[in-house]
């Protein structure tokens, strides 16, 4: 296995490999960019098929929290950890503890907190060993479960984006919604206050026979979710979801979800544009969760953090109208912001390199 090769290696400034025997730790931690400040990112644990994909997946991951932090005028980097294990069965307190002392190493240079397999109770025992952490339970005196904040900045945007492509709100509209987790729940619950009729999916049969129980939502199987009938696709779950075998299958008029990363390449955003299917960048629309827990890390303020979360929708509409007066993706006027704020170019994927403009303004304050 490579780093420097791979290709999700985009001048990530460091990557570290973690292996802890005596508690059946492998895990990799990428530090993508401190650029604006310290790297913030969660910590995902996932039985990962092999080594190499979760390097990349950490790789992508740790790239998208610096695009994230950024666009949301965050004074953050970005980073992320991977933790390879099937959290139902490997994960133990001294595991976690084990995870929080190879985050301690790093100095401060990265914040971990929950991601997919982990959760704010676990990180009670990652405390144990390091300060770097935020997302904690409010015992400890975080600011409990991201994943409701997260949903409620995705609501935001998909209003957003009804509003810019439909020229309507969400009453009597279709949205598919792909994976049930945390973040998956809460916004099928906000859509079906908004009226929104819901169809799911969830590798979790369990989960999905509890939507149609308590939201009426409609199931289709995992697969099935990329040919339905909706005018929203709201991707959810892991990444990459849009790519050259379902991309073909979509007859949505909006994609605007929850996932990170779900364009397995930069050529599917300008295929979406093609199609007239409007993409909300997910770096953009799915920042409600990273917002809230760099509140820890501040100082929490909830007026600030509701106010900059709502503002996720104001900031994609100046995305989008900015995409359509360039006649570029979505995803390229999105990334022009950030490359703005992080003062510089780059190559499509990676980071700035220039050491100029750090404005912290939000995009929305800075898109004419």
């Amino acid at each position: 296995m490579t780093v420097f090769s791979t290709e999700s290696f985009a001048d990530h400034e460091q990557v570290v490999f973690i292996s802890d025997d005596r508690v059946g730790l492998r895990a990799i931690i990428a530090v993508h960019s401190t650029k604006l400040g310290p790297a913030l990112g969660g910590c995902r644990m996932y039985p990962y098929a092999d080594e190499a994909s979760a390097l990349r997946d950490v790789l992508r991951l740790s790239r998208g929290m610096t695009f994230k932090a950024a666009a949301a005028g965050l004074g953050l980097g970005g980073g992320k950890s991977v933790i390879l294990g099937d959290p139902r069965k490997s994960k133990t307190p001294d595991l976690l503890r084990a995870m929080g002392v190879a985050v301690n190493r790093l100095g401060g240079r990265y914040i971990t907190a929950e991601d997919v397999g982990t959760t704010v109770d676990d990180f009670a025992w990652v405390r144990q060993s390091t300060r770097h952490v935020v997302g904690l339970p409010e015992a400890l005196g975080g600011t409990g479960d991201p994943s409701p904040t997260t949903a409620l900045g995705v609501y935001h945007g998909i209003v957003a984006g009804v509003a810019h492509r439909l020229g309507r709100d969400l009453r009597g509209l279709t949205v598919a919604v792909q994976g049930l987790g945390n973040v998956g729940w809460s916004l099928c619950r906000l859509l079906a206050e908004a009226g929104a009729h819901l169809v799911v999916c969830d590798i979790d049969p369990v989960l999905a026979g509890k939507a149609a129980a308590e939201f009426g939502a409609k199931i289709v199987e995992p697969d099935a979710i990329y040919a339905v009938h909706a005018e929203v696709f709201a991707p959810c779950a892991m990444g990459a979801v849009v790519n050259d075998k379902t991309l073909p299958r979509m007859r949505f008029r909006v994609i605007a979800g929850g996932a990170n990363n779900q364009l397995a390449r930069d050529e599917h955003g300008r295929q979406l544009r093609e199609r007239e299917i409007l993409y909300a960048p997910d770096f953009v629309i799915n920042a409600g969760g990273l917002i809230r827990v760099a509140s820890e890390h501040e100082g929490f303020n909830r007026a600030k953090v509701d106010s900059q979360v709502e503002g996720i929708g104001a900031t994609l509409r100046r995305i989008f109208e900015l995409a359509d007066r360039e006649g570029t993706p979505t995803q390229s006027a999105a990334m022009r912001l950030v490359q703005e704020r992080l003062g510089g170019s780059s190559k499509p994927g990676g980071t700035a390199t220039s050491t100029g403009n750090t404005n912290e303004r939000p995009l929305a304050e800075r898109v004419a």
